[in-house]
């Protein structure tokens, strides 16, 4: 039975090309996205994070609960290039990065049909930033489909049967989209992919700070303040995807 409105979706926002500069810009989106759904009064549960050395994110996966998140943001998927001078650069040179965003509706529990001896479970304790450890218990869930060699890491709750449900849901959702991607393949005779290999090239979006122009290249359209957008207020970014991508 198809998900077709979800009460939830997951969201994977991941560095890309351009090395810190990268990480600084995935943690800009998901700014983005958390801003956006908390002027929504909609929730959003972190359930992964790897955090850059220099304040960046490696990679942050993260749930939002929403009657019309999943119509609202599914357009986000894809690889998003960003074109500006890093704090670092003393030669003022424009630097170009990417980040992945990969946009799946959650499962409910009765949709996720993983058998247990599919995956394989690993506990461990929870770490924070630099390392510590947020507490001692064995709490932090690595999560391991066997068949696809898929791996899903969740500590973001404080009960291991929690984070083993949150992950085994992860792992269902990649698995559903994975599968939804094989039959548009086999019909258009063409595989179709999400978020593509994160090339500069394969980009759906261009943040451009020099011309404080935000251009998205399927719909051809163009908005400015990055700044704003950056800080969640995408309402007319979302509406016009949708008239043009629906």
């Amino acid at each position: 039975m198809e998900n077709n409105n979800p009460k939830a979706i997951i969201i994977e926002i991941r560095a890309g090309v351009g090395g810190d500069e990268a990480a600084l810009f995935a943690s800009d989106l998901f700014r983005m996205y958390t801003r956006y759904a908390q002027d929504r009064n909609w929730e959003v549960f972190v359930l992964s994070e790897n955090k850059s050395e220099v304040g960046g994110v490696k990679e942050v996966v993260f749930e939002i609960k929403g009657d019309t998140a999943f119509e609202d943001l599914k357009y986000e998927a894809g690889v998003h290039r960003v074109q500006r001078i890093p704090k670092t650069e003393k030669s003022g040179r424009i630097h170009t990065s990417t980040a992945t965003v990969a946009v799946l509706p959650k499962l409910e529990a009765a949709q996720i049909n993983l058998n247990p001896g599919e995956v394989r479970i690993e506990t461990t304790k929870a770490s924070g930033p630099g390392g510590q450890y947020v507490n001692k218990r064995m709490t932090a869930v690595r999560a391991v489909h066997i068949k696809t060699g898929l791996v899903v890491t969740c500590q973001s709750e404080r009960s291991l049967q929690q984070n083993k449900e949150q992950a085994l849901a992860i792992i269902a959702a990649k698995l559903k989209e994975e599968e939804r991607r094989k039959n548009i393949s086999q019909i258009e005779g063409k595989r179709r992919e999400q978020i593509g290999s994160a090339d500069r090239g394969e980009k759906i979006r261009t943040y451009n700070f020099p011309q404080d122009r935000v251009t998205d290249h399927r719909i051809n359209k163009k908005w400015h303040d990055i700044e704003s957008i950056l800080n969640g207020k995408i309402d007319k970014m979302v509406k016009q995807l949708k008239q043009g991508l629906n």
